[in-house]
């Protein structure tokens, strides 16, 4: 059985993978593996080890951080912290489109956008 830890890296690779828009191959083609290894990293069904993921945050843009943030530790125990936003959002592809959407737009109408989007989430 895979690791909390382990399933939280793969899914936070998965996310900012789909983020930029790369595919698994072209992650893979980035830091010199095969795809397949790239899948099993995602499913936390294999550990990425330091190097790698060294060079998957490289490939990514993204600091070494970015891939355990969200995590909780509780004595022996490690799990995902609770949100509002449910911890898998970015694995529904509608949400991606959005955020893709979003920063598509230019940064001043993004700006406003976002003040907008704030008011209305605040009246519901």
């Amino acid at each position: 059985m895979p690791h909390p830890v382990d399933v939280h890296v793969g899914k936070r690779i998965r996310h900012r993978r789909w983020l930029v828009g790369m595919t698994q191959q072209q992650l893979a083609e980035s830091v010199g593996i095969k795809f397949q290894q790239i899948q099993k990293y995602e499913t936390g069904a294999n550990r990425v080890s330091a190097s790698r993921l060294w060079d998957i945050a490289d490939s990514l843009e993204v600091e070494i951080s970015f891939f355990f943030e969200g995590l909780e530790h509780e004595g022996d125990d490690v799990r995902e912290k609770s949100e509002n936003v449910p911890s898998d959002i970015l694995g529904d592809k509608e949400a991606l489109d959005l955020v893709r959407s979003y920063y598509a737009i230019p940064e001043n109408q993004r700006r406003r956008l976002f003040d907008l989007a704030r008011v209305l989430s605040e009246v519901a």
